[in-house]
């Protein structure tokens, strides 16, 4: 007699979210988000990941770098079935990723955890390099300039931004968000040789929030504005009392650090 075999379907192992820790040159891709008209960095992710683990993986971003942009530590997270342990996937990965797009760390975190909605400090740095001439190995991630900037009087300036404020004056006309204020921790202009960098930290950034703030600090260091214009640019809330826009290739997002 022949003997009847179980067909009983296979259970998937458990759903579990990863965060990964991504870094990036921004240079070649349109920016984070996916676009309709170029290579995003969270396309190259969606497209890696979805070849490593045979899952349809979609990725959600912590911040929305702009097109130049770079990153050394921006988040990401994404739910998968895949047995892989979480800590193993960000070699495999790096396998796959271009060679501009590298994964710092990857962990399992709770399935509920939102990296827009987790408490977090987040801290950029924008350089400046300051010389006769540029220097072609520093175009890509750092913005030129040959006027002489008054780095104390910046200094003065960025006194005026720290604390809890309405940052409206910092945010690009047509962003679309629920409040403008916004927390800054700490703003300091710090000189490392022919570089000057501007790092700031603070619990969240509007669209441009921290380009906006280097061109109007440049512009007080190049003495088109006092100091103590941040006081009125920050009350006007208008965008067009602040300075320009600041090129994209100055800026990196240094890192993310979560109150969990």
């Amino acid at each position: 007699m022949s003997r009847e075999t179980s067909t009983q379907p296979e259970t998937l192992p458990r759903l579990k979210r990863v965060r990964l820790t991504v870094a990036y040159d921004g240079t070649a891709y349109h920016g984070w988000q996916i676009q309709k008209n170029g290579v995003t960095i969270e396309s190259e992710l969606n497209r890696c990941l979805s070849d490593l683990l045979q899952e349809d993986i979609q990725v959600i971003g912590a911040s929305r770098t702009d097109a130049g942009v770079h990153a050394l530590g921006n988040i990401a997270v994404f739910d998968t079935h895949a047995r892989m342990p979480a800590e193993k996937i960000s070699y495999a990965l790096n396998q796959r990723l271009p060679e501009d797009i590298r994964i710092q760390k990857s962990e399992e975190v709770a399935l509920d955890w939102h990296p827009r909605h987790a408490e977090s400090r987040k801290t950029y740095e924008y350089r400046i390099y300051r010389g006769e001439f540029p220097m072609p190995v520093k175009r890509l991630y750092s913005y030129f300039t040959y006027r002489p900037l008054h780095v104390e009087q910046m200094r003065l300036a960025a006194a005026y931004l720290v604390g809890e404020h309405d940052f409206k004056s910092f945010c690009q006309t047509g962003a679309q968000v629920e409040s403008t204020v916004r927390t800054i921790y700490s703003l300091e202009v710090e000189e490392q040789g022919t570089d000057l960098v501007i790092r700031v930290c603070g619990n969240g950034f509007l669209y441009n929030m921290v380009r906006i703030i280097a061109g109007t600090l440049m512009e007080v260091g190049e003495g088109k504005r006092s100091p103590e214009d941040m006081k009125r640019v920050l009350q006007a809330c208008d965008r067009a009392a602040a300075g320009p826009t600041a090129p994209a290739q100055g800026l990196t997002l240094i890192r993310y650090e979560f109150t969990e």
